[in-house]
């Protein structure tokens, strides 16, 4: 399994310069493939290949006076700039003819210099390395300052410095992990829980546990909120207002780490804790279509559980997603009897069945860790609640009409 590591960069005055001179490089290369392609297809020609275009928009650019500065950077750079072109292709064509899976993509678009997100990426034969001091050494660009927040498992086959909209810079590492070592790290465990997503509370588990929404956008609304009247108020192209894109760029970027954070130290205590783990398959899409928008994108459902997917695969755990229209909200978990749609107000009730007094997202976890098949007796074998069978009365047209209807 191949994940990415990433740590902050502080480069100085100069490598600041030679980063946004790659930056540049890089998207001026990006540019001019995308035009190849659009002029070949517009005159009915095939598709230039990757190796004619590194020819034409690299070698022979390098000896031109009007793309002479291409040479000042490092060749890998370019290279790269061009695989992410042709994979941006591949990927609309691929959506083109229904072989991708997701929402429809566009074809690719130019790169903008005004883009506040900008990145560049090294292979091993662009022969970076980490130095003796910690540093990052990248060609035509120097040894960069890094904040090591933890150790590097493996050798990295790649780095990708990103500059994100708030002006900071960042190092991604991609590291190759080996899954059997990765297992053995974690603790042996038998327990299998399920989860409800909400907004009430972030969690609440089968076991009874509810883990609180820290609701992080909630909190900075009125800072974010300032710093955008701020921004709005500045002349358009002025250095004050790119000093308060800055703010405002620096204050989303901080409620994203909080929010980030949260998620990964609860789906890695609940991965290291449990064997099985059972989700619901929410639809966040329809759902960020609703009056409760703001707090669903706050609550970041669908980060968590991807965060919970890849970390089951990596240490040899389990997940199950049951279906979205799995009516966990109106089962009893105690004896599998339906009892119908419950408004959100409603936080408690009690069964008509057999009196079991549930509290509502307790209960849809226990019904979520059910219908994934991750409850068991104690012998180990899987259980569900038994279907109660319907009454004679209530079985409708297909019994013996009763009361009103038989008149």
């Amino acid at each position: 399994m191949q994940l990415r590591y990433a740590f902050r960069l502080y480069p100085d005055a100069g490598q600041q310069v030679a980063l946004a001179r790659a930056f540049g490089c890089a998207r001026v290369v990006f540019n001019d493939c995308v035009r190849a392609r659009e002029d070949a297809r517009r005159a009915g020609r095939p598709f230039p290949t990757v190796g004619e275009l590194s020819t034409r928009l690299i070698t022979q650019a390098k000896r031109t006076a009007s793309r002479s500065w291409l040479g000042e950077v490092s060749a890998v750079v370019l290279q790269q700039s061009l695989r992410d072109a042709e994979s941006a292709y591949r990927n609309f064509f691929a959506s083109l003819k229904g072989a991708r899976k997701g929402p429809k993509l566009g074809a690719p678009r130019f790169k903008s210099r005004k883009d506040t997100r900008q990145s560049i990426r090294f292979t091993a034969n662009a022969r970076w390395t980490i130095t003796d001091t910690g540093r990052l050494d990248l060609p035509k660009i120097g040894a960069v300052k890094v904040k090591w927040s933890r150790t590097l498992p493996a050798t990295p086959t790649s780095v990708t410095v990103i500059q994100d909209s708030g002006s900071r810079f960042f190092a991604s590492f991609v590291i190759d992990t080996d899954p059997a070592a990765d297992a053995a790290r974690m603790p042996e465990s038998d327990q299998s829980i399920g989860i409800d997503l909400g907004l009430t509370h972030f969690a609440v588990l089968s076991t009874g546990e509810k883990i609180d929404s820290p609701r992080f956008l909630r909190r900075a609304e009125k800072k974010l909120k300032k710093a955008q009247r701020e921004l709005s108020r500045k002349r358009k192209g002025s250095k004050n207002r790119e000093k308060a894109r800055l703010k405002v760029a620096r204050a989303h970027a901080k409620v994203t780490d909080a929010r980030k954070e949260f998620h990964h130290q609860l789906s890695t205590r609940l991965i290291s804790e449990n064997q099985g783990i059972a989700v619901e398959d929410l639809s966040v899409a329809g759902l960020a279509r609703t009056r409760l928008a703001k707090s669903v994108h706050d609550a970041g459902w669908t980060a968590f559980v991807n965060m919970l997917e890849y970390k089951a695969a990596r240490y040899g755990r389990t997940l199950v997603k049951i279906g979205r229209y799995e009516p966990t909200s109106q089962v009893c978990s105690t004896c599998g009897v339906k009892d119908g749609p419950k408004p959100l107000t409603i936080r408690e009730w009690t069964c008509t069945a057999c009196g079991t007094h549930h509290d509502r997202d307790h209960n849809a976890a226990l019904n979520v860790k059910q219908a994934a098949g991750l409850a068991a007796t104690a012998c180990g074998a899987p259980i569900r609640p038994e279907r109660v069978l319907a009454q004679r009365e209530e079985t409708g047209s297909q019994g013996f009409p009763t009361g009103n209807r038989a008149a």
